[in-house]
């Protein structure tokens, strides 16, 4: 097992990584602390124990310590400490774990606790902390439709420190010829990075997971995760996470974090010591699942249906956890307190949430929002259909029992449309009007506005090339991202105009970010190298996303739109104190679109501030509009 990521965290004999190779100085001096402590010691018994710290203060009482060592389930844990009692010793199949439950009575002050493991007269003593909690930390605030949401992979976006980018102990080393191998992104190089998102006018970084990922090939993306509680030493620290957290919200940029409960990568520790043999689903055996995601939505749906969508696995390299396990449920509900807590998160991005077992998930956003109400969570359910996606923002007691649905969900339906929509030839309800009728499913979520509306991530053909290369039509995405009544997140790259093939290719579509390497003939950050196209892509979509940070009407107005008429779409957004009209003309010819269909909208306004493009546009005669354009106008 992996050692002890925190120095200050729980220090006792004996701390290995998951090489099984001893930690520097810094862990030496702990286990010698740890060893005077002992009366004798058990010989170091004891690896590793999750999570490695937690807080005084918390909402709920209750904290589950797994505790990791050769036959550690032999002793016998005590703990004398006023406020602090063990509750409950639960010992599994592997005699190499034991799970120690603890009660923290609200008013406890931080303190190490000695939590002593006896056996046969001897006894191995660690120091466990409990800190302090920051303070508001209760109260922290997620993002919603004020926000813009910035997608990207770190390994493919900037390399600041080249030192890590393969190391000891880590088979899938660095090869930036290696489309499907790691590159060296990094924390250091995203931290340096901060600058230009903020200043792009993102207020929030959504990364691809950053937690360890020891897999023989293809650990760049993160998703097949062997260390819950451990950022990929390839990416940095534990702490430089934090530091980079906290270095984002200087800049008014919150941090999502991408977390995976659905499953485990084949190398994680676990694989070769389940706790239990019931740890992951069939039972620690491969068996593939249908992705037959309407089953849990459909009344007529078969029961192994279901049952395969939830248990099944999505490749050998992936072990499917079982989330019905009780306590494995509370190691994945700790796991996603722990790091909100330690790292200062804004929200979290819910890897394959519709693949997870719904009681579960349930409780597990439950869990979360008692212990902080105004947290975001925004789970991945991969369908088009609105009802499919729908089910998981529901509050329905009939899968949800006493938990929670989801706060906010990847809008899948509307993002696919938007893209087939602009795509598309014009007519015979294809193309515009395919967009503006997607928008009746509104009526089937309990709040649309905290959907994430995207143009494309990681998993998507990049957006530029599924338009064509078209400036134009990527123009009228980006307005129609930034202001339809969503929260809107784009990929990295999306500002260059990265091209990807049309169909599904991994590798293409997560090409580095230029200038994120030393060496790099074209950069990003600074123009040099880029062409004219792509710096009026950058700048016209940091003076939109600049703009929509003030826009009210688009963060919390109403919604009125029109049919789209002849390749034309109009819709206004508007609140107490600001009127926006957004005007979409796919036509490839210039047009003059008569205003009188529009006058609820229009409500009275005779001119209007072209946001975008500057000066006044009059609305007491036909609106002359450019080919292939996007209009936001600011109504007086």
């Amino acid at each position: 097992m992996a050692a002890t990521r925190d120095p200050t965290a729980v220090s006792a004999v004996a701390h290995r990584d998951t090489g099984g190779r001893q930690r520097p100085a810094a862990r030496i001096l702990a286990g010698l602390i740890a060893l005077v402590a002992s009366t004798p010691a058990l010989a170091g018994r004891i690896e590793r124990v999750d999570p490695e710290s937690w807080w005084v203060g918390m909402r709920s009482n209750a904290l589950q310590l797994m505790v990791h060592g050769e036959d550690i389930a032999g002793s016998e844990p005590r703990l004398a400490h006023p406020g602090v009692r063990i509750d409950r010793v639960t010992r599994v199949a592997s005699r190499n774990y034991l799970f120690v439950d603890l009660e923290i009575d609200a008013a406890t002050a931080p303190v190490d606790l000695e939590i002593h493991f006896e056996r046969a007269g001897e006894t191995e003593t660690i120091r466990y902390p409990l800190r302090q909690r920051a303070p508001g930390s209760a109260a922290r605030r997620g993002f919603g439709p004020r926000d813009v949401i910035l997608n990207l992979m770190p390994d493919r976006y900037a390399d600041g420190d080249p030192a890590n980018d393969s190391l000891p102990g880590y088979t899938d080393r660095a090869d930036r010829a290696e489309p499907g191998g790691r590159h060296g992104g990094d924390l250091a190089g995203l931290s340096e990075r901060l600058d230009y998102i903020a200043g792009m006018g993102y207020t929030m970084v959504w990364p691809t997971p950053l937690m360890e990922n020891n897999q023989p090939a293809h650990s760049y993306h993160g998703y097949a995760v062997t260390d819950l509680y451990r950022v990929d030493p390839r990416f940095g620290s534990n702490d430089d996470y934090r530091r980079f957290v906290a270095a984002a919200r200087a800049r008014g940029v919150g941090v999502i974090q991408d977390i995976v409960p659905n499953h485990i990568g084949s190398a994680h520790p676990w694989m070769q010591d389940l706790p239990t043999p019931d740890w992951i689903n069939n039972r620690g055996v491969f068996q593939p699942t249908r992705h037959a995601r309407n089953a849990l939505s459909d009344p007529y749906a078969a029961a192994v249906d279901r049952e395969d969508f939830t248990r099944g696995w999505f490749v050998a390299s992936m072990p499917d956890l079982n989330q019905r396990q009780p306590l494995l449920a509370t190691y994945l509900m700790q796991n996603a307190i722990w790091w909100i807590e330690f790292a200062d998160l804004a929200g979290y991005r819910v890897d394959t949430v519709g693949y997870s077992d719904t009681a579960f998930m349930a409780r597990w956003t439950g869990h979360i929002l008692a212990e902080y109400p105004e947290f975001s969570i925004v789970g991945e359910e991969w369908s088009l259909n609105p009802l499919v996606v729908s089910r998981w923002q529901l509050d329905r007691s009939s899968w949800m029992g006493s938990g929670r649905g989801m706060p906010n969900m990847m809008d899948f339906p509307l993002a696919e449309g938007l893209r087939r929509a602009l795509a598309a030839p014009e007519g015979g309800g294809d193309g515009l009007m395919d967009l503006y009728s997607i928008l009746v499913n509104d009526t089937l979520y309990p709040d649309a506005s905290k959907l994430v509306l995207f143009e494309g991530n990681h998993d998507m053909p990049r957006i530029y090339s599924v338009l064509g290369e078209d400036l134009g039509l990527w123009r009228m995405a980006m307005v129609y991202l930034a202001t339809a009544p969503r929260i809107p997140q784009l990929y990295y790259g999306t500002e260059l105009l990265m091209t990807s093939p049309t169909h599904r290719d991994d590798a293409a579509a997560r090409r580095d970010f230029p200038g994120g390497w030393r060496g790099d003939a074209a950069s990003a950050f600074d123009g040099r190298g880029l062409d004219a196209r792509q710096r009026e892509a950058q700048d016209f979509l940091r003076k939109l996303l600049n703009w929509r940070k003030q826009a009210t009407a688009v963060h919390r107005g109403r919604m009125l739109h029109y049919a789209p008429d002849a390749g034309v779409y109009v819709y206004f957004r508007h609140d107490e104190s600001q009127r926006y009209m957004v005007v979409l003309n796919k036509n490839a010819t210039a047009s003059a679109l008569d205003l009188s269909r529009y006058a609820e909208g229009v409500a009275g306004a005779t001119v209007a501030t072209d946001v975008l493009g500057g000066g006044e546009r009059r609305l007491d005669r036909a609106l002359d509009l450019s080919p292939r354009s996007a209009l936001i106008l600011a109504l007086d």
